[in-house]
């Protein structure tokens, strides 16, 4: 279902649970999340999702990127319309959530701010707990969803890929995360967003690089790979490297980039996840997990999943590939990481502000 709300596309999803009695007990929780141009408000019942709508901002498409202060307005005009959304399709009144959580960070701090303040006005308003989650906990809890898919054994390693981290995880449980790998400069979507800013791709680029990728030869063109010490990451020279390497060949040839965009799109989604499996490879290693898994909003790049999917069978590991509406921004994994610490009795407080280098 969608429906256009303020010149803003909201989808939602309704999700029919067929066994009532098995969370007949749980918790039903309402949860937010907006770090940075996604509105988004979802319900859970326990470990499953009754509705998850997103709102998405076009608004920053004619920038080439988000703009903070234009994400947070937009965040203003969507949150109320969005919750009201999950809530009617969930089928729930507000009268009758136990909690409400919402994403304290990282993220943008203006558009961080508006999800707070509206779950902590409304938790006041009906006299339940609020619960504050950290963004990219979220990421790694969304493969806790009870969506069908097979639910991680701990301990497992977590690669987390999006535009703003690139991170390897390592979980121990779904209250005990390490990181054990981090980028120490751009993020692995980030270069994948702007290496297709200079290839002349709307924004956000990513998805459109994986696109043309599938028609592309990605042993066409050579791009260097990092080869940073233990299991950081650093794309940032990747980024540089593309950038002249076409200034070379546009002068030679204006139409390079429109003859070889598919395997310019294959030679550099090779290279990124070259190097994001090399340090997979070295950290299953080093920790002797048996299950690895992709969070994220680069876990939806086809290439990627692939590539782990290829390597857990090769390695004898288990393998765990997030659904689709699960890999960007959305209130679900906000909801399930909710459900973990209102289980725990962690709730949070008025006094605390949004953070948007909220540590992990």
């Amino acid at each position: 279902m969608s429906v256009c709300l303020f010149n803003v596309i909201l989808q939602c999803k309704i999700y029919t649970v067929n066994n009532v009695n098995q969370i007949s007990d749980a918790s039903l929780l309402l949860a937010i999340e907006s770090s940075c141009d996604d509105t988004s408000a979802a319900v859970l019942k326990g470990n499953k999702v009754l509705s998850n709508c997103v709102a998405t901002q076009s608004v920053h498409e004619q920038y080439g990127g988000v703009v903070p202060e234009l994400a947070s307005r937009e965040h203003q005009k969507n949150i109320i319309p969005v919750v009201h959304a999950a809530l009617a399709e969930a089928k729930v009144d507000k009268s009758a959530l136990q909690a409400i959580a919402y994403t304290r960070g990282p993220g943008l701090l203006g558009s961080l701010h508006v999800g707070a303040a509206f779950a902590k006005s409304l938790a006041m308003g009906l006299s339940i707990p609020m619960i504050e989650v950290h963004h990219m906990h979220a990421h790694i809890l969304a493969h806790f969803i009870d969506d069908g898919s097979p639910i991680p054994t701990d301990p497992f390693l977590c690669l987390t890929v999006s535009g703003g981290h690139t991170q390897l995880v390592l979980v121990e449980s779904a209250t005990s995360m390490q990181v054990i790998g981090n980028t120490l400069d751009d993020a692995a979507g980030e270069a994948f967003d702007k290496i297709a800013k200079i290839m002349g791709l709307p924004y956000p680029g990513g998805p459109l690089i994986d696109q043309y990728a599938a028609k592309g030869d990605p042993q066409k063109f050579t791009f260097p790979k990092s080869n940073m010490e233990a299991l950081d990451f650093s794309f940032s020279g990747l980024k540089t490297a593309v950038l002249y390497f076409l200034k070379k060949e546009m002068a030679k040839d204006s139409n390079f980039i429109a003859d070889n965009l598919a395997d310019l799109s294959a030679s550099v989604q090779y290279t990124i996840v070259e190097v994001l499996m090399k340090k997979v490879a070295l950290a299953v290693e080093q920790t002797g997990v048996k299950g690895i898994a992709l969070a994220g909003g680069v876990s939806a790049n086809s290439a990627l999943r692939k590539a782990v999917s290829v390597f857990a069978e090769e390695h004898g590991l288990a393998s765990y590939i997030p659904a689709f509406e699960y890999c960007t921004d959305n209130a679900a994994m906000i909801g399930i990481a909710g459900q973990f610490r209102f289980a725990a009795n962690d709730f949070g407080s008025l006094e605390n502000a949004p953070s948007a280098r909220l540590p992990f």
